[in-house]
């Protein structure tokens, strides 16, 4: 009873990190879910069933504090949920962890770019980039679904830093959009994961704690996206990207502990001075409520 306490309340700082950050709900799960000894397959199965009923709640939290662009929307979603289910099937035969360290490198210097942007650069989220095309969001959104099958988590991490590198897109916009797509990612792959694994690698009473704590976490998340800056979300993403995405590197090269815990220190560090750096410089930056 006590652990699944534990993870109704992870459940809970998951989603509401996902719903005002865009990213971090499968990430943090299936990790916790690894950490106990699940099969990648199972972890990432699990964690898909529960985003059914949180992604459904944070969907509907963000269209109805109106944080969705309905162009975008359905142009990332068809091909991303298309993409998952392949995902599912691919996940079901070979081990997707072999991956992971490959796009951690690539969102890594993503999450640099955006950090140094909202910086460094003014950004208006009422300013009119280029409509985006079919031909950018089409593999944008395959991309995002296939490793959100693979992985247990990915869409957020994957979708949301190149939407919000585009300019004239407002960050609330990004994550309210892809917050609200990722409920068809995680129904796509949970029928393909059923198809292919079946129920008996479920584990349902894990499921059903992460989702009591996502659903409730939802609404509390799109409410925070509503009330903060632009300006102030670019970093907040940027930088948790960068530390996310980090410690799958280290994990992977396998460093010591000691030299672990500093990276870990410094980049947290440099995370919260550049928060800070935001605060005392808001007034060059344009914000919209």
């Amino acid at each position: 009873m006590n652990k699944l306490i534990i993870f109704s309340m992870i459940g809970f700082l998951a989603q509401l990190v996902d719903g005002s950050l865009g990213m971090g709900f499968g990430a943090t799960s299936s990790s916790l879910l690894l950490m106990f000894g699940i099969a990648p397959a199972a972890a990432s199965a699990s964690i898909h069933m529960a985003e059914i009923a949180t992604t459904a709640a944070s969907g509907a939290s963000h269209l109805w504090f109106k944080n969705v662009d309905k162009r975008i929307l359905w142009r990332l979603t068809i091909p991303g949920a298309i993409s998952a289910f392949i995902g599912a099937a691919f996940l079901s035969s070979l081990p997707g962890d072999k991956l992971k360290p490959f796009i951690s490198v690539f969102l890594i210097v993503l999450g640099l770019y955006i950090l140094i942007r909202f910086l460094f650069f003014n950004h208006s989220s009422k300013s009119q980039g280029s409509p985006i095309s079919s031909k950018f969001l089409t593999p944008l959104g395959m991309v995002g679904g296939f490793f959100d099958a693979v992985g247990g988590g990915g869409w957020g991490p994957i979708t949301a830093p190149v939407l919000i590198a585009k300019n004239g897109i407002s960050p609330k916009k990004v994550i309210g959009t892809v917050d609200t797509s990722e409920f068809a990612i995680a129904v796509s792959a949970t029928l393909g994961f059923i198809l292919f694994l079946g129920v008996d690698q479920y584990q349902w009473q894990w499921v059903i704690a992460f989702m009591i704590g996502g659903v409730i976490a939802a609404p509390i998340a799109a409410w925070l996206v509503r009330i903060v800056p632009s300006y102030l979300l670019g970093v907040l993403v940027g930088g948790f990207i960068i530390l996310t995405n980090s410690m799958t590197i280290i994990k992977t090269v396998g460093l010591p502990v000691s030299l672990a815990t500093l990276a870990y220190s410094l980049i947290i560090g440099l995370w919260a001075v550049a928060i800070f750096y935001q605060f005392k410089n808001r007034k060059r930056f344009v914000t919209v409520h």
